[in-house]
């Protein structure tokens, strides 16, 4: 489950009118803006974003990004943006870009994505990009156009390099990133054990170096459910004597089994997995700030707290002091505001604080309504916390 530290008794208007205050003038004041946006759940920051085009007549996301720059400018903006957008965003800069590295990022967004977000995360990637998303992982994408709406991207790539032609991948990755993309997974319980044995002797084919059985892998770590294949892994270790992550992480493994071990590892333990990542970035003698970003901003409403307790497992040291250690200023203190964990206050709806009875989340010309959130969809954007609303799309 997500944490954040929600201040309780927050007031729409009176989040609006500080936004306002610290983003005027020459001098921007960046903490106070980390203090109120750090501490709102996405169906906060919606409401906000509305009320303040409402209030002032101008876009928030606009007015961030004119007033600030750097780290600290993209993650504001991540942050402030809906789910699947920011999905998308995320996805084609990994694919722009290419290589391992960055197959790696796109496959563990794919694996810890329930079927109605990889939906709703195709809709806007064909939204924002004029193109599928399944073009652009099998490479008949290659001419990466821009967006539909040029600002929406130019906070994101104003200091990233321009990049041609994303480099070759094996085919049989492609074939493992377009059948994760589908979101074919069911997501019930049930475990058919004739099933999980006849996997589990597919596995074994393909790590014992006899190739050409990808396809029988691909299908099954894209169509089986976490409760079917953990049943599969069971059989694995029962019948060949050890773990199949374990055969995977062998010397000669390939790009394939490599990328197949990603597959594994997000679908057993997401947390361990995100944790594993950071731990990886913040160690490093050379900070990758773009996957730090991502992280924090993809998984702090999602699984916050058993990825920090899962990375303080890795690392022998919390979260909070290593990013406190690696990072520098406001954008320091915008991380900690959100992984900090003092009062641990879980996502939920704060008491009502103004004399209208207008509970924070409705907006100032909803008549009472609540924001149509991604649960009217029958699929909420968050485990566990509400969607945002499709109304207040990141639009500049």
């Amino acid at each position: 489950m997500g944490t954040t530290n929600v201040q309780p008794g927050a007031n729409l208007q009176e989040d609006c009118k500080d936004l306002r205050n610290a983003l005027k003038g020459l001098l921007c004041n960046e903490k106070k803006v980390v203090d109120i946006l750090g501490r709102r759940t996405q169906q906060q920051r919606d409401a906000i974003a509305e009320a303040y085009k409402t209030l002032f007549d101008e876009s928030l996301h606009k007015h961030l990004k004119s007033s600030m720059s750097g780290k600290l400018q993209k993650c504001l903006l991540l942050w402030m943006m809906d789910p699947s957008e920011r999905d998308a965003l995320l996805l084609h800069e990994a694919l722009r870009e290419g290589g391992l590295k960055k197959d790696r990022a796109v496959i563990a967004m794919l694996c810890t994505r329930t079927t109605g977000q990889l939906y709703l995360i195709k809709q806007a990637y064909y939204s924002v990009f004029n193109e599928t998303l399944e073009n652009h992982l099998d490479g008949s994408g290659f001419v990466f156009f821009e967006p539909q709406t040029k600002s929406i991207w130019a906070f994101w790539r104003s200091s990233e390099p321009k990049i041609k032609e994303p480099p070759k991948r094996a085919l049989a990755i492609t074939k493992l990133l377009l059948a994760l993309a589908r979101g074919s997974r069911p997501e019930n319980s049930t475990v058919d054990r004739h099933i999980a044995l006849t996997d589990a002797h597919q596995l074994n084919k393909v790590c014992s170096g006899r190739l050409g059985n990808e396809e029988n892998l691909i299908r099954i770590f894209s169509t089986r459910s976490a409760s079917q294949l953990t049943a599969t892994m069971n059989f694995y270790q029962q019948h060949y004597g050890h773990d199949f992550e374990k055969a995977l992480s062998k010397k000669d493994a390939g790009e394939f089994l490599q990328a197949l071990k990603v597959v594994v590892q997000c679908l057993r333990q997401p947390s361990r997995f995100y944790a594993e990542e950071l731990w990886a970035v913040l160690s490093g003698a050379v900070n990758d700030d773009d996957t730090l970003i991502q992280i924090i901003t993809t998984r702090a409403e999602v699984d916050l707290k058993s990825l920090k307790s899962e990375f303080t497992s890795e690392s022998k040291k919390s979260l909070e002091e290593v990013i406190g250690n690696k990072t520098v200023g406001n954008f320091r203190e915008f991380l900690l505001t959100i992984v900090n964990p003092r009062d641990h206050v879980v996502l939920r709806t704060p008491r009502v604080s103004d004399s209208s009875g207008t509970s924070y989340y409705m907006s100032p010309r909803s008549n009472g309504s609540r924001h149509r959130s991604y649960s009217s969809q029958n699929d909420s954007y968050y485990s566990g916390s509400a969607g945002s609303s499709s109304s207040n799309s990141f639009q500049l």
